[in-house]
């Protein structure tokens, strides 16, 4: 609707939403991998949930800044901006797929669990994205050839997205097994982590709580 009453805002209307759906994407991943520690979690610090939302933003902080797909240099303005962002986020969504099913035995999920199911489903459907992003940036559009194959593209980008959604429906009508616990390695990695965390953390509460008493002793 506002595309089609404020037609020169398109770029804009895109970057916007995809902005919102970025910031979604985010929370969605945080909602995983705190369903993914579900074993563990109640031996874990309140501040948890904070650390697996910071550990997210800096992954996609280093891809925002580290990756460059090609024909990047080609784009300009707000669309460089919007391409940048849907790569980013894909390749979160990617990533994260990644690590997941690379340490699915440690963390003593299947495929049979929701949180792989859901990655699977991303890590997919990001793939597509990130692959057809690329054809379509360094295709352009312009000539009637060039248009058909850019719009080829976009149904192929759909029928990824129909797959994925496919996906789900038929792996959340099948019947969940019960949740595997970590395994001990795995538990004593993450309380170990956990435990550094709160002792630098107290450590540092410390130092700056005897600063002011060193300085009023001089």
């Amino acid at each position: 609707m506002l595309i089609r009453h404020f037609p020169n805002t398109t770029l804009r209307v895109f970057l916007a939403s995809t902005i919102i759906d970025s910031f979604f994407m985010f929370c969605v991943l945080i909602e995983i991998s705190m369903s993914v520690l579900k074993p563990v979690r109640s031996l874990l610090p309140r501040w948890a949930m904070l650390a697996v939302a910071a550990f997210i933003g800096l992954a996609g902080v280093l891809i925002w800044f580290l990756v460059k797909f090609p024909g990047f240099d080609k784009l300009q303005g707000d669309f460089q901006t919007y391409a940048h962002l849907v790569f980013t986020v894909s390749a979160m969504r990617l990533l994260f797929f990644l690590i997941l099913a690379g340490f699915s035995q440690l963390l003593s999920i299947g495929w049979r669990d929701r949180e792989l199911q859901i990655a699977t489903g991303f890590g997919f459907y990001a793939l597509a994205s990130i692959t057809v992003g690329i054809l379509h940036w360094n295709l352009g559009a312009g000539s009637p050839g060039l248009d058909r194959q850019y719009h080829l593209l976009d149904q192929m980008m759909s029928a990824c997205y129909t797959g994925s959604l496919v996906y789900w429906v038929f792996s959340f009508v099948q019947e969940v097994p019960e949740r595997r616990q970590f395994t001990p390695q795995m538990q004593n990695f993450l309380l170990a982590v956990a435990g550094n965390a709160r002792a630098a953390r107290v450590a540092m509460t410390n130092e700056s709580g005897s600063k002011p008493g060193r300085r009023n002793n001089h």
